[in-house]
């Protein structure tokens, strides 16, 4: 299954991600869009889980399909939450030499999956342009992240890595934008990334069952997916989606670990190796120059789709002063 959003195509483009949007949900199929029965959302599809869906799919009415060409995708989703792991060891590498020109990575990142939340309601759609904060650095980050769905009997809190893999309802593919020299300031505070990130992430073209990967799985429980990025029309960067040193099941169980984790919750994989993002390249002594406005990044992983947006204008933001020298007194 592809269960997409979508409105039609002759409706505008938002000018902001605040800005409502009234969304068609359905499945794709083919080159049709197909609306769920009433009543049926993609929410409710998450909550109860592949096999619910997999009946609402079988009992679809192909009469009210749209071609695909005649509409403007959407999010799949509105996320609960967004975890974003660091999962692809040849990307630390390279980002650690680009930051401070070391390289490696720390002996802390082989011990458990690293992940930050960011921000669920700044999320683009494919096709959409991105404005982006006033950076000299601007960057993408190619990444696929896992869907949460509903499990019965579960609450989705302190799962093992079966039980865990058991609660993905598919992939999507994910577009961490980055804001380098944003981050590189804030996470001096030893706290972030934060602003850096804030700013957006594309998720789309549309959520693939975990069913239409299983193919892809290797010895190792993990996706054997290829994964690639293109900037105005060059490949940057690719790598296998296999590399990453945990599978999803065991990123899911180690956010679930002593927390939960609930339908509609994304989770990426983390920047993919062999160029994923221009930091890594950067880091390896590329010269590629950051992302301006007018760029396109197109980044494609197999078997679940692509995504496609150009690089916004610069937005200025109010200025935030300096903190303030204070006396420290203890009372007033």
């Amino acid at each position: 299954m592809k269960i997409a959003r979508w409105t039609l195509a002759s409706v505008a483009e938002p000018a902001s991600v605040a800005e409502p949007v009234e969304a068609s949900e359905g499945f794709v199929v083919d080159d049709r869009v197909v609306p769920f029965p009433q009543g049926v959302t993609v929410r409710s599809l998450l909550h109860g889980g592949l096999d619910a869906a997999a009946a609402v799919f079988d009992d679809r009415d192909e009469s009210a399909a749209v071609p695909l060409a005649d509409v403007r995708l959407l999010a799949p989703l509105v996320p609960a939450s967004i975890r974003d792991f660091v999962a692809f060891e040849e990307h630390v590498e390279g980002v650690s030499a680009s930051v401070d020109g070391k390289g490696g990575a720390v002996p802390e990142w082989y011990e458990a999956p690293t992940f930050y939340f960011t921000n669920p309601h700044t999320v683009r759609a494919t096709g959409e342009v991105v404005p982006v904060p006033e950076s000299q650095r601007l960057d993408f980050e190619l990444e696929l992240a896992a869907v949460i769905g509903g499990v019965a009997g579960s609450s989705g809190a302190n799962l093992d890595a079966d039980a865990a893999a058991s609660h993905i309802f598919g992939y999507t593919v994910m577009n961490d934008w980055s804001a380098r020299d944003l981050q590189a300031r804030e996470m001096k505070v030893r706290l972030g990334p934060a602003k850096g990130k804030d700013f957006g992430i594309t998720l789309g073209p549309w959520i693939v069952s975990t069913d239409e990967l299983a193919s892809y799985l290797d010895e190792d429980g993990f996706l054997a997916v290829r994964a690639e990025v293109f900037v105005n029309g060059a490949l940057v960067g690719e790598d296998l989606v296999s590399n990453m040193g945990w599978p999803f099941g065991e990123l899911i169980a180690y956010a679930a670990r002593n927390s939960v984790v609930v339908p509609g919750d994304v989770l990426g994989s983390g920047t993919v190796g062999g160029g994923g993002c221009l930091g890594e390249l950067w880091g390896r002594g590329s010269s590629i120059p950051p992302l301006q406005p007018g760029d396109e990044v197109r980044m494609v992983i197999e078997g679940v789709g692509e995504i496609v947006n150009v690089v916004g204008e610069r937005v200025a933001a109010p200025p935030i002063p300096r903190a303030r020298e204070r006396s420290r007194a203890r009372r007033r």
